[in-house]
C-alpha cells in the first residue's frame, strides 16, 4: 500500500505540474448554470422553470451516469446516443462544451443544464444533465481544487414525478487532487445540506473520486446520515483506483430495480445504468 501511495503521489505531482503550466489559459468564474448549451449564458447560479411534464414514464425511471472524459476518446457520440435513447435522465461529468458536443446536442430532444466549472481554450467544462423534461429548479455549486486551483462542479436539480413528488437529483464531480479530506468534506457538506432540506426522493450520483478508503468512508458516513442507500451494481465494470470504484449512485424514496456498469472504450470511465420505480404516495 505504501508503494502504491508513492506511485499516486508522483502521478499527482506530475499532473499538478502540467496543470500549473497551463494556468494562464484557464479562467475561473463564480458558479454558473445554463439551460442552453448552443448559445450558453452562465451568468446565474440557479435557473427555474414551469414544468407540467413528468420525468418518469408510468412510474419507471431509467438513469445513466457517465464521466465522458471531455469527449477525448473515439465513439463518445455513439455511446452517448445509446444512453440518451434508453434513459430519461443522463448525468455527465467532465463534459467539455466543444463545437462537436454542441452540434451533437443540437439535434437531441432533451432539456439540458450545465454547470460551468472552468473554461480552457474558450471551452466550458463541467457537469451536465440531459433530461426528457425541464427541471423545476437547477443550481450550480463549485468547489475549488486545493492544489491545481481549478473548480469541480455539481448540479442540484429537482424534477416532477407522476406520483406528485419532486425528485432531487445531485450530479457531482468531486474534489480529486487533495490527500487531506478538508476540501473533499466541504464540497460534500454543501451538497448534503441541500439534500437534507429536501423532503422527497433523492438521487445522488457521479464521479466521487473515491480512490482512497478514507474518502469512501467519509462518503458512506455522509450518505447514511442522509438516509441514502448505495445502488449495488452488477455486473460492475466501474473504473477503479487502488481497488476502489470512483463512481457511485445513491438514492432514497425510490425502489431500485437493477443497476449495472457495462464496459466501454468511449471514455476512461464506464457508464453506470440504473432503473428505479416510484413509490406510491399514501
Amino acid at each position: 500500500m505504501l508503494r502504491k501511495s508513492r506511485i499516486f503521489i508522483l502521478a499527482a505531482m506530475a499532473s499538478v505540474a502540467s496543470a500549473v503550466s497551463l494556468s494562464v489559459i484557464f479562467d475561473r468564474y463564480p458558479a454558473g448554470v445554463t439551460d442552453n448549451v448552443i448559445t450558453p449564458d452562465f451568468n446565474h447560479q440557479c435557473s427555474r422553470h414551469t414544468s407540467r411534464q413528468f420525468l418518469d414514464h408510468d412510474g419507471q425511471l431509467n438513469l445513466a451516469v457517465w464521466n465522458i472524459y471531455k469527449q477525448q476518446k473515439t465513439q463518445w457520440d455513439a455511446q452517448l446516443q445509446q444512453l440518451l435513447d434508453n434513459n430519461q435522465l443522463v448525468l455527465l461529468q467532465e463534459a467539455s462544451l466543444t463545437k462537436g458536443l454542441q452540434h451533437f446536442l443540437h439535434d437531441q430532444q432533451r432539456h439540458i443544464s450545465m454547470a460551468r466549472a472552468f473554461s480552457g481554450f474558450d471551452t466550458v467544462n463541467g457537469v451536465m444533465n440531459l433530461a426528457g423534461v425541464p427541471s423545476i429548479e437547477v443550481c450550480a455549486e463549485l468547489a475549488m481544487e486545493p492544489i491545481i486551483r481549478l473548480a469541480k462542479s455539481a448540479l442540484v436539480a429537482t424534477y416532477p414525478l407522476s406520483n406528485g413528488q419532486e425528485l432531487m437529483v445531485v450530479n457531482v464531480h468531486s474534489i480529486n487532487f487533495s490527500w487531506e479530506l478538508t476540501a473533499y468534506h466541504q464540497q460534500l457538506h454543501v451538497l448534503a445540506k441541500a439534500i437534507a432540506a429536501h423532503k422527497g426522493p433523492v438521487i445522488l450520483a457521479g464521479d466521487f473520486n473515491t480512490w482512497r478508503k478514507r474518502r469512501l468512508d467519509l462518503l458512506t458516513a455522509v450518505t447514511q446520515k442522509l438516509g441514502l442507500r448505495e445502488a449495488a451494481i452488477t455486473p460492475d465494470d466501474r473504473t477503479r483506483f487502488f481497488g476502489h470504484p470512483l463512481d457511485h449512485i445513491y438514492y432514497r424514496g425510490l425502489t431500485l430495480e437493477w443497476a449495472k456498469s457495462p464496459a466501454t472504450k468511449a471514455s476512461d470511465h464506464s457508464p453506470m445504468l440504473a432503473q428505479f420505480s416510484l413509490k406510491t404516495q399514501h
